[in-house]
């Protein structure tokens, strides 16, 4: 029978290595105050039309999109112009 492990070493197998991603997300979280830059941009962000057509992408993640953009210099030059 195997011998059963003691809690430091129990808390020690169940934790997982964090990933790249996980790592960018929280410094992301920690570095931007989502919930105030949310909510200057929100009153004039577009709104989904009674005409119906594609609904805008959520505010939320077009933000994160532009950060990343501009954080790793991802953007294009020739789309600046």
């Amino acid at each position: 029978m195997p011998k059963q492990p003691a809690f430091p070493g129990l808390r020690d197998a169940m934790k997982k290595k964090q990933t790249r991603r996980e790592v960018f997300l929280s410094e992301m979280k920690a570095v931007v105050p989502w919930g105030r830059l949310l909510g200057l941009i929100a009153p004039h962000y577009p709104k989904a039309g009674p005409k119906g057509g594609r609904p805008p992408m959520p505010i939320e993640t077009m933000l994160r999109v532009y950060f990343l953009q501009n954080w790793y210099a991802l953007s294009d030059p020739m789309a600046e112009e």
